[in-house]
C-alpha cells in the first residue's frame, strides 16, 4: 500500500492526485477520449535464482512470479491517469532469505524478492506542448540510471512518491525537476526497509550540442536527518558518437556533511562486424578510508558486477575495470562481461567477476533470459561484504497482455 504520512504536502499531493482522478471522471461521462483512448496490460515475470555464496551453508534457490495490471487512461484535457498494481508471490519451498524481516531465512543467501501485493504506480499527468507534470506515485529513471532509477530487475520496482515536472525550451534544451518526499522500495511492502522518508531533489538540465553529443548537469540533493545516506550529489554527464565508436563520461562530487567523495566514469563501445566491444573504467571514491562515495537510489544491479557485491560502496571506495562483448546470434542477443575491482584506498584488491546473459524474444509477447554471474574474491581481501565468492544463476520469463 502506498505510504500514509501525516503532513501538509503528503496531504496536497494526494489531493492533486484525487482531484485530477475526480475531474477526469466527471468528464468522460461526456466524452469518451478518457475510456476510448485508454489501455489496461497484465505482465507475468517468473524467476529462478540460484545462489551460492562462500561461508553460508545453504544454496538460495529463490523460485517467484511477478504479476502486474497497468491501467492508463486516455487524455483528457490533457490530463491522464495511471495505476499500476503488483503481486509477487513465491512458488514452492521458500529456500532463500528474502532480506525483509518478516519474510527472512537467515540459512540461505539473500535474494531480494520478498513477497507482497503493493501499488506500484499511481498518479495524474498533464501534458502540454512542451511540457509535463506527473503528480503521484511513479517511475523515475533518470540518465543511466547511476544515480535515480527504479530497479526493474527485482521482482518489487523502486518508485517515487512526489512531483516531476518536464520541460523542452527548444530542440537543444530540456529540464526535468523532481521534488520527492517517499520512496517506495524493494523490499516489499511489509517490511521495516520498505520505504524512505525525506526530502529528495532530482535536477536535470541536458543540453543537445548535436545530434551527436549531449550534456547533462545534475544535482540530486537527498535530505533527511534520520537516514545514513543522506548526501549532496553535483555532477554531469556526456554521451557522445565519433563515427565508429560511442563515448560516455561522466563526473560527480559528493558530501554528506562530515566527508567528501568524488566519482568518475568513461567508457567506450565500438561495433566491429556483428560484434560491439566495450571498454571501461568506474572509480566511485573515498574519503580517506573513511567514507565511500554513495548512490542509494541506483539501479545498482546494472553497474559493478550481476552478482550484486557492490551495492554499497566501501568506504576505501571502489574501483572497477570492466569490458564487455555482445552480439546477436538469429533472435538470441549474448553478453559477456569481466570485471576487475580494486580499492581507491590502500591499495587493495577485492576480486573479479565475469558474466554471462542469453535473451531471446520466442514470441510477440514472451521474452527469454538466462543470466549467469561468478564473483571471485581476492586473497586479500578482508572486507566482510565483498570478501565471500559467490555465484548466481538466473532463468526468467517475461510475458506481456493487452487487453
Amino acid at each position: 500500500m502506498m505510504k500514509k504520512l501525516p503532513s501538509f504536502k503528503t496531504s496536497a499531493i494526494l489531493l492533486a492526485v484525487l482531484g485530477g482522478v475526480s475531474s477526469m471522471s466527471a468528464m468522460a461521462a461526456s466524452d469518451t477520449g478518457f475510456i476510448d483512448g485508454s489501455s489496461t496490460n497484465l505482465n507475468f515475470r517468473y524467476r529462478y535464482e540460484n545462489v551460492d555464496q562462500q561461508a553460508i551453508k545453504e544454496q538460495a534457490d529463490a523460485s517467484t512470479l511477478r504479476s502486474r495490471i497497468a491501467f492508463k487512461s486516455g487524455t483528457f484535457s490533457n490530463l491522464r491517469v495511471l495505476a499500476e498494481l503488483d503481486n509477487v508471490t513465491r512458488i514452492g519451498a521458500e529456500r532463500y532469505n528474502s532480506g525483509n524481516k518478516y519474510d527472512n531465512n537467515p540459512d540461505y543467501p539473500v535474494v531480494a524478492d520478498p513477497t507482497g501485493t503493493s501499488l506500484n504506480q499511481f498518479n495524474v499527468m498533464y501534458q502540454g506542448d512542451a511540457g509535463s507534470v506527473t503528480v503521484g506515485r511513479q517511475r523515475i529513471n533518470l540518465g543511466n540510471q547511476r544515480f535515480v532509477g527504479g530497479v526493474a530487475w527485482r521482482q518489487n520496482e523502486q518508485t517515487f512518491d512526489g512531483i516531476r515536472g518536464q520541460y523542452t525550451f527548444n530542440d537543444q534544451l530540456s529540464f526535468d525537476y523532481s521534488y520527492i518526499y517517499y520512496v517506495s522500495r524493494i523490499f516489499g511492502p511489509d517490511g521495516p526497509k520498505r520505504g524512505m522518508d525525506g526530502n529528495f531533489n532530482f535536477i536535470n538540465a541536458t543540453y543537445k550540442v548535436n545530434k551527436a553529443h549531449k550534456v547533462t548537469g545534475f544535482a540530486y540533493l537527498l535530505k533527511d536527518d534520520n537516514w545514513t545516506d543522506a548526501n549532496n550529489t553535483y555532477g554531469f554527464d556526456y554521451m557522445g558518437k565519433f563515427n565508429w565508436l560511442n563515448v560516455h563520461a561522466s563526473y560527480a562530487t559528493q558530501t554528506n556533511g562530515d566527508y567528501d567523495a568524488n566519482y568518475f566514469a568513461v567508457d567506450g563501445t565500438a561495433s566491429v562486424s556483428a560484434f560491439k566491444f566495450t571498454l571501461g573504467i568506474e572509480q566511485l571514491g573515498s574519503d580517506d578510508g573513511q567514507y565511500g562515495f554513495s548512490t542509494p537510489l541506483a539501479t545498482a544491479h546494472k553497474f559493478n558486477g550481476f552478482a550484486d557485491k557492490f551495492l554499497g560502496t566501501p568506504k576505501d571506495g571502489l574501483k572497477d575495470f570492466y569490458g564487455k562483448v555482445a552480439t546477436k546470434v538469429g533472435p538470441v542477443n549474448l553478453a559477456a562481461f569481466y570485471h576487475k575491482f580494486e580499492s581507491v584506498e590502500n591499495s587493495r584488491d577485492y576480486g573479479t567477476e565475469y558474466d554471462l546473459v542469453a535473451s531471446a524474444k520466442v514470441h510477440k509477447t514472451t521474452t527469454l533470459l538466462m543470466k549467469y554471474a561468478s564473483y571471485d574474491a581476492d586473497s586479500s581481501n578482508t572486507d566482510p561484504k565483498t570478501n565471500k565468492d559467490t555465484d548466481k544463476l538466473w532463468l526468467m520469463a517475461n510475458v506481456n497482455f493487452s487487453l
